[in-house]
């Protein structure tokens, strides 16, 4: 019998120094958004594929949150091990800037990846058709303090504006869309992925224009904010806009505590572009995950789990 028990300690032993780096099934708290948003709905959807095909080595529980700004706390609390933001807000948290302006630094995350771009969407009147052209015009810029404000802050100096040229007003999207239908306003800023379904709703029984930024504009805003990635919103996505339109976005970006180990986020982030076709099937925004697109509008450190993974896919990181 003693020769057994012996036996088995040994073999324990050496299945225990033969296992992975992680643990089997590790924990990770997935800090989120609002339940009718997008970011609880598209993560739901990459917990629930990588809990199944990866199920010895994650367990992600997704948390319902405030999103980005609160994200970014929780991780800095330990009250979440992973979380989606919006880049520029990740920035302002790891430069003490902005959003995050008179505290510390928080520098304790680490990127992991770009998932897909919410547009800055400027939605104006149709006799304004440039941004120049909203001086002296009634503009909604967002909630005050928003990531939104700060968006249309950015973008209008980038165009020799401050908020001292127009006249500003502080509203919610779908208020945005109400005043523009009332007469109430000339402009206003949403920063979303499209389509919107606020902008979608006031296309039914208004016709504005959606303002574009030329490459020289987004080129400067570029230099100047390095969160900022530049595309097109395609003609027909709201009905009283027919052609592409060149716009700025930010990146719904997932970051991690750098508490979290290499070896997990490495198989996080290894397993988003494997089950890609799984993740799109439950969420249409798994179509948006693309490798080149993952390493863009990144401007603080990459996890060295991620960093391990797009080196290895031959991808140049910063």
């Amino acid at each position: 019998m003693k020769k057994v028990i012996a036996t088995l300690l040994a073999l324990t032993l050496v299945l225990a120094l033969c296992a992975p780096a992680f643990a089997a099934g590790t924990k990770l708290n997935y800090a989120t958004g609002g339940t009718s948003g997008t970011y609880y709905g598209f993560s739901g959807v990459i917990a629930n594929v990588l809990n199944e095909k990866l199920k010895d080595t994650l367990n992600l529980k997704v948390e319902s949150t405030g999103a980005s700004k609160a994200n970014i706390q929780m991780l800095q609390s330990g009250d979440a091990d992973i979380a989606i933001v919006q880049n520029d807000v990740m920035y302002y948290a790891y430069t003490g800037t902005d959003l995050f302006a008179g505290g510390a630094p928080i520098t304790d995350f680490s990127a992991v990846a770009s998932c897909y771009p919410e547009y800055v969407q400027i939605l104006a009147k149709k006799d304004i058709t440039s941004i120049a052209d909203l001086a002296g015009k009634r503009v909604s810029v967002g909630d005050a303090g928003s990531g939104t404000e700060f968006n249309a802050k950015q973008i209008l100096g980038a165009y020799g504006l401050s908020f001292d040229d127009i006249k500003v007003s502080n509203q919610s999207f779908a208020d945005s869309a109400d005043s523009l239908k009332n007469g109430t306003i000339d402009a206003a800023f949403v920063v979303a992925g499209y389509p919107t379904t606020a902008v979608t709703e006031l296309a039914t029984n208004f016709d504005f224009n959606l303002l574009p930024i030329d490459d020289e504009h987004a080129a400067k805003l570029q230099a100047d904010y390095g969160f900022y990635y530049y595309g097109v919103i395609p003609g027909g996505t709201y009905s009283p806009v027919a052609d592409d339109v060149p716009a700025v976005a930010v990146m719904a970006t997932i970051v991690a505590s750098n508490k979290v180990s290499e070896d997990v986020i490495y198989a996080f982030v290894k397993g988003l572009f494997d089950y890609k076709d799984d993740i799109t099937a439950g969420h249409v925004k798994g179509n948006e995950l693309d490798l080149n697109t993952a390493v863009s509008g990144v401007s603080i450190p990459w996890h060295a789990g991620a960093a391990k993974f797009y080196t290895e896919q031959g991808l140049k990181i910063g």
